[in-house]
């Protein structure tokens, strides 16, 4: 398999429920890199899985719905607990759906959030 890698961040804020998350379910800030992986197991015609700048481009607008919004007020998100996981497989999600855009060689999509330089959270998508 190939496997391209492009990179974006987002902000958002948004409260968590359920006594696991302590404080968190208090309305806050969090900042993510994001981490987005398209594989597949052959080359286009060009000797690329896809293109670097549109896959670039495809997540920065995938985030662009989300960012510098309080996830508790999206309706997209209604009734969602927001974790950092679920957030990955939205991303995964709103990718995936463009994912035609980028050509036809992708089978699977891995989006991976870090929340910090130690904890991160990933959704892989198969195609």
């Amino acid at each position: 398999m190939f496997t391209v890698n492009v990179r974006d961040h987002m902000m958002i804020a948004h409260s968590l429920r359920g006594e696991v998350f302590g404080p968190a379910q208090r309305l806050h800030g969090a900042t993510y890199v994001v981490d987005a992986a398209f594989s597949g197991p052959e080359l286009g015609p060009d000797g690329i899985l896809v293109d670097i700048g549109r896959a670039t481009q495809v997540l920065h607008e995938a985030l662009g719905a989300l960012t510098y919004r309080n996830l508790d007020d999206e309706p997209d998100l209604a009734g969602a607990n927001t974790s950092t996981e679920v957030l990955a497989r939205v991303v995964a999600d709103r990718l995936a759906a463009r994912v035609a855009e980028l050509g036809d060689g992708v089978r699977r999509i891995v989006v991976t959030l870090h929340e910090s330089h130690v904890a991160w959270a990933a959704y892989e998508r198969l195609l």
